[in-house]
């Protein structure tokens, strides 16, 4: 695509960071969203807690890309940092949105993160855009995250909201974590693995934000999920052969439960997500099976 001016938040996190350098590599000027005092000419400050964003440094920016928030697997889910899981997606959003709002010229795209949670469990289910929303909390967050978009929304501007599957990567996320035990052969099921877990590659996932950006046609909710979800069991058994260790480890679901309090009931749902308008829009997956995506992770 032309080369653009595009403003990131979140470009210090695995997806962001992993954005920015391909968009760096390909021309694009680039501009990232800072908590604290900028100290870089591509810097932009902002408080997504407070709602203010510095409008200055936005003018001129062809998209934006939104994917800061608290990490959901990070810390335990007490009754504080729920609401900091909700607070820094809500009111992040809410802020980005009502900033690009009132520019002269506002971007073309919004493009705003988002999660499969939003669809809770689906069980052994297909579902894709159209599916309402389920139940959770997470559920609940996904909802409010979008709809603090609707400034943006209301001014015209093209919002996208990239609903992110587990991303297969080496450092960072869910699987960041399963690497080293799996590479230890302490890697297993976790409950009766029969949940499904729809995954995407992380060159995939950056492709896919991409796509998004330069493709007019794209808007609402996209689901940014591999062509073929897999279960809990088959991922366990692709780790096992592509990695050359023995899998026989298993969480059992009360263990889970007593180490990750109410999180693990969202580690142990299934979420059977198909990215029906990725697959419309003419996207094409370079990982679609996941033996192909652990190996992409790892080199």
């Amino acid at each position: 695509m032309a080369c653009m001016r595009i403003a990131i938040t979140g470009s210090s996190g695995l997806i962001g960071s992993a954005l920015l350098g391909s968009l760096r590599a390909d021309g694009h000027e680039t501009v990232r969203l800072v908590r604290r005092p900028p100290r870089a000419p591509d810097e932009v400050r902002w408080d997504p807690l407070g709602g203010y964003v510095d409008t200055s440094g936005l003018i001129g920016c062809d998209a934006v890309v939104h994917l800061a928030g608290a990490g959901v697997g990070d810390h335990r889910w007490t009754a504080g940092y729920k609401e900091k899981i909700r607070d820094s997606r809500v009111l992040g959003t809410t802020a980005i949105a009502e900033a690009l709002a009132t520019l002269d010229t506002p971007p073309r795209v919004l493009l705003c993160g988002s999660a499969i949670g939003y669809y809770g469990d689906t069980g052994d289910r297909p579902v894709d855009e159209e599916a309402p929303p389920g139940e959770g909390f997470l559920a609940e967050v996904c909802q409010e995250w979008e709809a603090a978009a609707g400034a943006a929304v209301r001014a015209g501007i093209r919002t996208v909201f990239g609903r992110t599957g587990l991303v297969v990567a080496r450092e960072g996320g869910a699987w960041g974590r399963l690497f080293p035990l799996f590479r230890l052969g302490l890697g297993g099921r976790l409950g009766d693995g029969r949940q499904y877990w729809s995954f995407i590659a992380l060159a995939d996932h950056i492709a896919a934000l991409r796509h998004i950006l330069e493709t007019d046609s794209l808007s609402g909710p996209v689901n940014l999920t591999g062509p073929a979800p897999v279960t809990n069991r088959e991922v366990t058994a692709a780790m096992g052969r592509v990695l050359r260790r023995p899998t026989v480890a298993a969480a059992p679901a009360p263990a889970l439960r007593l180490v990750l309090g109410e999180f693990a009931g969202d580690v142990l749902s299934s979420q059977r997500v198909l990215p029906a308008k990725l697959s419309r829009s003419g996207f094409s997956f370079v990982f679609p099976e996941v033996d192909a995506a652990i190996r992409a992770a790892l080199h």
